[in-house]
């Protein structure tokens, strides 16, 4: 039994090798700040963000790098479960390719779009200057894409219920005191939904073969249960 857990782990993670890459890579990052000094800590989250001075300096770095990290490394294993959820089942569904490009386009477009968003809002002074070196590091946006795009799994009518949840997790802060960054989930989960053309031609999800397996499951948990133990009396042999 242990040896088919370990096969189907490791099937698991071959079928998405993008969403466990990543988070490899996002744990090594987590525990580098977990282990940093205050100052040093400070210094790599200002470094690697994706804010306005930082687009200015290092553009590419800074779009490419600001993924890698998240700013709390007590989170982490909240973010390994949603990648499980989320990333792996997308990557699976849609490929490797079609799911990097997917999350990508969308972290470069939300980080753009929301950083020019709050630079305009200091311009208004609507926003302190000091906004321009605020630390805007993390997975989210990418998450965000994935979440939009794992709608067009659910089959009907479970995918309207779906849409709805993603739209309201989404839409909701913006009608109640958007920050940059609840534009930028905005962005990217739009993004996540208009991907659906990467979608066509895979199955959805079939729900009612899960639900036959885990009743088969269980039928079979309950036919060993009522099955007689065996008796362990020796027959008796016949007289003589």
């Amino acid at each position: 039994m242990v040896d088919d857990l370990r096969s189907r782990l490791a099937s698991w993670v071959r079928s998405s090798p993008g969403t466990h890459i990543w988070l490899l890579i996002i744990g090594i990052t987590s525990l580098v700040i977990a282990s940093a000094s205050e100052g040093l800590e400070a210094f790599l989250l200002h470094r690697t963000s994706s804010n306005i001075h930082e687009l200015n300096q290092h553009p590419l770095q800074s779009l490419l790098i600001s993924g890698f990290w998240i700013q709390n490394p007590s989170s982490f294993l909240l973010y390994a479960v949603l990648f499980e959820l989320i990333h792996a089942n997308v990557e699976r569904w849609v490929g490797t390719l079609r799911w990097l490009w997917t999350v990508g386009v969308a972290h470069i477009a939300a980080t753009l779009t929301s950083q020019k968003l709050l630079l305009l809002a200091i311009e208004d002074h609507r926003a302190p200057r000091a906004m321009r070196h605020v630390v805007d590091i993390g997975v989210s946006y990418g998450l965000a894409a994935a979440a939009g795009l794992l709608v067009h799994r659910f089959p009907r009518p479970w995918r309207r219920l779906a849409l709805a949840g993603v739209v309201l997790f989404f839409a909701v802060p913006l009608l109640t005191g958007a920050t940059f960054t609840d534009v930028g989930h905005a962005i990217a989960a739009a993004i996540g939904l208009a991907c659906r053309p990467f979608a066509r031609g895979r199955p959805p999800w079939d729900f009612a073969a899960v639900r036959r397996r885990l009743g088969g499951l269980s039928r079979s948990a309950a036919g060993r249960r009522a099955a007689p133990a065996p008796s362990r009396c020796r027959p008796r042999r016949g007289s003589r």
